[in-house]
């Protein structure tokens, strides 16, 4: 049976996010419509809205997106403060609309180094980084920057709906990270001061019509829950164990980490190489993030750590499905092609 070590580009749909996504189909109406079927589609669109911002333990706004790169780009674009600061190990669509912001470096186990910034602008710094784990904690940056008179943002793309949001005023989300389908997500905002509306749904501030089946389906990926964290955490332990005890490396280990997503080096063998024999062994894994997994770059994330031998790091991150069997024969086919 093929093994699935790849939650953190996607991870499959539940069946009750499913369930709803499928009613949300049956609700067809433009939730813009004025008429009775589209009141009705609306009343629906705005039921979930609340239920996801109870989930999630969030007091401010939502704006419904296609996902959190959509968010992103909309927290960046539409605020009214400019973005001047962004880590060096931001996902790349940060990344690619950071322009001359700038670079806040981070230590060998990927935490920021406090630095100075600029007063009064938008700062972006994610919760979880998505190659290695390793979470940021965000409230001392958080205060930093709202006592400089800024915003900040916070990629929170692999952290929602598995641990508690961070300290921030924008935060981007995706439904397919925690269960819920592709195509959905959000930009959670404190207030609505902090952006220029642009025209359009939601309130003016993202034109096109809203997903309902995606949000409803979304709304129910939350409300089943995170319990399954602690199997996640137990088996990524026995993973880093045995990764370690057969002459591997666990990238950025002494620092705190989500429990679903772990980054290992074999020493000698190239990401690529590895790959290739784990897709053989049917065992599905990554080299950094899915956007730039075909790419023979090394990770700008581990080059900004300064880890050595970066482009001998593979990622292996854990879902609510994984087994301790599944764990088993990844390490003994890491085994075999560690020789």
């Amino acid at each position: 049976m093929p093994i699935y070590l790849d939650h953190a580009a996607t991870t499959p749909i539940l069946p009750q996010a499913l369930a709803a996504m499928e009613e949300g189909f049956r609700i067809w109406a433009n939730p813009s419509s004025p008429h009775k079927a589209g009141r009705a589609a609306r009343a629906a669109l705005e039921d979930a809205r609340a239920r996801i911002k109870a989930a999630l333990g969030w007091t401010g706004e939502v704006i419904f997106t296609s996902g959190a790169s959509e968010a992103i780009a909309l927290a960046i674009r539409a605020c009214v403060k400019p973005l001047a600061a962004v880590s060096t190990v931001e996902h790349e669509a940060v990344l690619r609309l950071a322009g001359d912001a700038a670079r806040l470096s981070v230590d060998g186990d990927g935490g920021v180094v406090k630095a100075e910034m600029a007063p009064g602008v938008l700062v972006a710094v994610q919760q979880v980084n998505n190659e290695t784990g390793v979470i940021q904690f965000l409230t001392g940056i958080w205060s930093s920057v709202n006592l400089a008179g800024g915003l900040l943002l916070a990629d929170c793309a692999q952290g929602a709906g598995k641990i508690a949001l961070p300290h921030a005023d924008l935060i981007a989300i995706s439904a397919h990270k925690f269960g819920g389908p592709i195509g959905i997500g959000a930009l959670l905002v404190r207030d609505w001061a902090m952006l220029h509306p642009t025209g359009g749904q939601e309130r003016g501030y993202r034109g096109g019509t809203e997903n309902l089946p995606g949000v409803l389906a979304m709304a129910a990926a939350l409300e089943a829950g995170n319990d399954w964290l602690e199997d996640a955490a137990r088996l990524r332990s026995w993973l880093d164990d045995a990764i370690t005890n057969a002459g591997g490396e666990v990238i950025a280990a002494e620092a705190p980490r989500l429990p679903t997503i772990g980054a290992y080096r074999m020493p000698g063998r190239s990401a690529n190489a590895q790959l290739i024999r784990f897709d053989g062994a049917g065992i599905a894994v990554s080299a950094g993030s899915a956007c730039s997994s075909g790419s023979l770059k090394t990770s700008h994330v581990l080059s900004a750590m300064g880890t050595a031998g970066a482009g001998e790091v593979i990622r292996v991150s854990i879902g609510r499905e994984t087994t301790e069997a599944e764990i088993a024969r990844f390490v003994d086919v890491w085994r075999d092609i560690r020789g």
